[in-house]
């Protein structure tokens, strides 16, 4: 079972609050806090929507940008010999070490590989 929903870009975690029996969901992912909750899936999902038209709306009002996500851009701190070894898997694969890492990430993060740029 999946906890997550999505909507506009923006992905929330959902849980249930056993003690006020609803269900509380968080948007992942930004600074700003965006939080909203219903009683059923259908009233969670409605409330999800409104909470992020309500963030977009508030920052097209006020001029500021909304926050996203994600850039495109991570620095990664890892072994010399997993470097390596991804450098040598990512040109024996026929792809550069960026394009080899992204597909990687893809597949573990459980997208279908189907992302911008390739």
């Amino acid at each position: 079972m999946t906890n997550v929903i999505k909507y506009k870009g923006y992905t929330a975690r959902i849980e249930f609050d056993a003690e006020d029996e609803v269900f509380v969901g968080h948007v992942l992912g930004i600074a700003d806090r965006i939080s909203f909750h219903g009683e059923s899936v259908a009233e969670l999902t409605d409330a999800f929507h409104v909470a992020v038209d309500h963030y977009l709306e508030d920052c097209r009002a006020t001029g500021r940008e909304p926050l996203k996500p994600a850039s495109g851009r991570v620095m990664l701190r890892i072994p010399p010999e997993v470097h390596a070894a991804a450098s040598i898997a990512a040109q024996a694969s026929g792809k550069s070490l960026n394009q080899w890492a992204s597909d990687a990430i893809a597949r573990a993060a459980g997208e279908n590989g189907s992302h911008p740029g390739h």
